[in-house]
């Protein structure tokens, strides 16, 4: 473990728009402290936010930009290493306005950067509690209770798979259960940390390969694949119950099956993870569909704040999923 584990991931979209959120709540409560009306706290805070803007922005910068740093060195010594970033941020600020300023009421310097400690000393109280609420542990044994609940789904659903070939397909079937046994381990693992890519795609296969030796023409997979790197890091178990979800409510309803789409691809930081399967009104399965939904997007938030969405929606007769993450490679993850 880092020694700075309670210094929060500055380069995380979540954590900079609390600190935004927390910084300017603040500027309003002081501005609200400092007026006697609503004229005089338009007033106030106009002034405050003047400069208050550009130093919270030019401080994220700084943050973000030394965040590597600071997340090497100890706890206390980060947290001094922080404030003397804000300090420097307040005088870069300070020393500009002061070129440029035209107004004869510039506020001193000193109140300025004693402003900025008590808002940055907020700031790290929240994240500290945040820390001790979410810790790993607390959110390792959150992380093992949303998986706990997919293996039930996936047991039954295997099996199924596997009692409709024994009377007719022995061998088949014995095959069948031979590849349940490797899922399986898998399954069972403690799956506390992001996987490659790869690893979660050979287990939907395996798991396909399932379902297909059940419903046989009636199911097609189609993946779009290519041009993904295999070491992609992401959450263990997140394309499986989503192709779980695709056969159950996609294409067991329909007697002529379809097809279900698997397409992963990156753009810029982002990595995307599209998939689609035939939809019909007339099924009774669809009202199942948001408990899996539900876990994935809580694992996702678990794993990686806000810089992760995942987003439903029926277009016609196809039902589409889109999740968004992070992109994070095994050589570079920490």
């Amino acid at each position: 473990m880092r020694k700075t584990s309670r210094l929060p991931n500055l380069r995380n979209l979540g954590v900079a728009l609390r600190i935004l959120i927390i910084a300017n709540l603040a500027l309003i409560l002081g501005a609200f402290i400092l007026s006697d009306g609503i004229a005089t706290l338009m007033y106030q805070l106009t002034g405050i936010s003047t400069f208050a803007q550009p130093i919270l922005l030019v401080s994220l910068f700084l943050l973000y930009s030394g965040y590597l740093l600071l997340s090497k060195m100890s706890y206390r010594l980060a947290i001094i290493a922080i404030f003397i970033l804000i300090t420097l941020s307040a005088v870069v600020v300070y020393a500009f306005f002061s070129q440029f300023w035209i107004f004869s009421d510039l506020p001193s310097l000193t109140r300025i950067v004693f402003y900025a400690w008590i808002i940055t000393a907020i700031i790290l109280y929240y994240f500290n509690l945040h820390h001790r609420a979410y810790s790993p542990a607390v959110t390792e044994a959150r992380l093992q209770a949303l998986q706990a609940r997919i293996r039930p789904h996936f047991l039954f659903n295997s099996l199924n798979a596997v009692l409709s070939l024994i009377r007719d397909q022995p061998k088949q079937a014995e095959t069948a259960l031979e590849d349940m046994a490797d899922l399986f381990r898998v399954l069972m693992a403690e799956n506390r940390e992001l996987v490659p890519i790869a690893q979660e795609i050979a287990l939907c296969r395996q798991y396909l390969a399932l379902e297909k030796l059940r419903l046989d023409e009636r199911l097609h997979v189609e993946w779009l694949i290519d041009d993904v790197p295999p070491d992609i890091l992401i959450p263990p178990l997140l394309l499986q119950p989503l192709i779980e979800n695709a056969v159950y409510h996609g294409i067991e309803p329909l007697a002529g099956g379809g097809t279900i789409t698997i397409q992963v691809y990156t753009k810029q930081n982002e990595v995307h993870l599209i998939l689609k399967n035939p939809y019909t009104a007339q099924s009774r399965h669809h009202s199942g569909n948001n408990m899996a939904l539900k876990n994935i997007k809580e694992r996702l938030t678990l794993h990686f704040d806000l810089e992760a969405s995942l987003k439903s929606k029926q277009v016609g007769d196809t039902y589409e999923v889109h999740i968004t993450l992070p992109n994070q490679q095994q050589k570079t993850y920490a």
